[in-house]
């Protein structure tokens, strides 16, 4: 098992304002940076983000030089160095905003087959309040919007069904399994092994320790 912690690199540079003119654009045009990724697309200038990843054994993280969920703290790229994946570029604008934005349902919980969520825990408490959001907003059928189906949108292997605001008609088929009734869904094969996790010692509530009082 490997702990990935994954990077979006913009290929545009970075740059910034200073307090004062960030202040004044916050008055008189608030959605500037809106405004000029449209524009950049607009004229062809599109946008891109390089995807990396830094790759840690799962057994480093036992003695690491600090908690390797710690969202303040970063990986040493000596240790780990970055790996390119591959790179992502935004090549159109929306042709409808509320249809192909506004409705947009995204979640780390949607995972592919072989990647798992780890015990982060701000990654732990927004894998429930992002779908919860959702289920709110766009009520729990959220998944079947066009702008939010998965490329296998057409699977009969899983079990959610009916409810507000549903887009499909099962039927009366069943949506459980195991059963005797024709047209049950059956479960997709797994794809990918699951990690196991080690733990000992007790649990309770311990005050937080900082994870690093050495020098920086």
């Amino acid at each position: 098992t490997f702990l990935v912690k994954f990077h979006w690199l913009t290929n545009q540079g970075v740059k910034n304002f200073d307090a004062k003119t960030a202040e004044q654009l916050a008055g008189s045009d608030p959605d500037y940076a809106t405004k000029d990724l449209f524009d950049a697309i607009e004229a062809g200038n599109f946008p891109s983000w390089t995807m990396k990843v830094q790759v840690m054994p799962e057994e480093d993280a036992a003695d690491f030089y600090w908690n390797v969920f710690d969202v303040t703290k970063v990986w040493p790229e000596k240790d780990y160095p970055l790996i390119e994946v591959g790179k992502m570029t935004l090549n159109r604008n929306p042709e409808n905003f509320f249809a192909e934005v506004e409705q947009v349902a995204f979640s780390p919980s949607h995972l592919v087959p072989g990647i798992e969520p780890s015990e982060d825990k701000m990654l732990q408490g927004r894998l429930f309040a992002y779908p919860d959001a959702h289920r709110h907003r766009l009520t729990g059928n959220a998944d079947q919007l066009p702008i939010n189906q998965p490329k296998n949108a057409c699977r009969r292997d899983y079990y959610n069904r009916d409810g507000v605001m549903r887009y499909d008609n099962r039927g009366g088929e069943p949506n459980y399994d195991p059963s005797t009734l024709p047209g049950t869904p059956k479960q997709a094969g797994q794809k990918a092994m699951q990690s196991q996790l080690e733990v000992c010692g007790k649990s309770g509530r311990y005050g937080q320790t900082p994870p690093n009082e050495q020098d920086d």
